[in-house]
């Protein structure tokens, strides 16, 4: 992608292969994933990545896949629409899988599998989601009775929908939380999260890029999408792509988070 540094991690990451996997979802479901191992483990936190409304997103995935491989962590990328016959669901109003409802629970699913694995580091894993996923990880990572504890040691969302936790009094995460936001972002606003982050305090870190849009960490351009409910313009339109410098500082930033965990 971008210099030295990513030719290097991409030269590591591309060795790496999908272990399919399948594992007991909500309602016996038969919820379908992909394991990779790195090809160095370390005691660093093993991590479930939760994909975006659109489902799986191979670029975006491809490039944060290979660095977190380079740094040791395993991963887990469920698949919550796939596994349901579900297709993009952007532009779906009323959604079978919400963010609240079924995905949390494969998200909790997908988190209690993996800490049973062998090999997986202890002390709990790390929730990171994109969009859709950001927002799941929110409704997973929320400190409740049913959250098995230990269960989770952080929590990464990129571009969540805050609205649901600002709205919620006392609302807090069961783990530390990063939030990474574009301030010019149309689908999911960025003041929510800033509202949510003034109300938890110091165990949520909110970074904000001014410019940026939805998908900003995607190694793809900015385009312009239709037909999306959630958007906050009159015509339903949205934008979402890559800001260099914004994905350059997010690459770093997860990676101190997750380090220090």
């Amino acid at each position: 992608m971008r210099g030295w540094l990513w030719v290097m991690l991409c030269l590591i990451g591309f060795g790496a292969r999908a272990e399919p996997v399948t594992l007991a979802g909500p309602g016996g479901l038969a919820l379908k994933a992909q394991m990779f191992r790195p090809a160095v483990a370390r005691d660093v936190p093993a991590i479930v990545a939760l994909h975006g409304c659109g489902g799986p997103f191979g670029a975006r995935d491809r490039q944060w896949r290979e660095k977190l491989l380079a740094e040791g962590h395993i991963l887990l990328f469920p698949d919550s629409f796939g596994s349901r016959g579900l297709k993009s669901q952007c532009q779906e109003r009323n959604r079978l899988a919400t963010a609240g409802g079924l995905r949390r629970q494969d998200a909790l699913a997908a988190a209690q599998w993996l800490v049973a694995q062998p090999g997986t580091p202890q002390g709990g894993v790390v929730l990171l989601g994109w969009s859709d996923g950001g927002s799941t990880v929110l409704a997973a990572g929320e400190a409740r009775a049913d959250l098995p504890a230990g269960l989770l040691r952080g929590l990464v969302a990129f571009y969540p929908g805050c609205t649901g936790a600002a709205h919620s009094p006392g609302w807090q995460p069961a783990a530390p939380l990063l939030i990474l936001m574009g301030e010019a972002d149309d689908w999911t606003p960025a003041a929510p999260c800033h509202a949510l982050a003034a109300q938890v305090g110091a165990r949520l870190s909110l970074t904000t890029y001014a410019g940026a849009y939805h998908d900003f960490d995607a190694p793809v351009p900015v385009r312009t999408r239709q037909n999306i409910p959630s958007s906050q313009n009159a015509d339903h339109s949205v934008h979402a792509g890559d800001d260099p410098a914004a994905a350059q500082d997010a690459l770093r930033r997860v990676s101190a988070f997750l380090a220090g965990l």
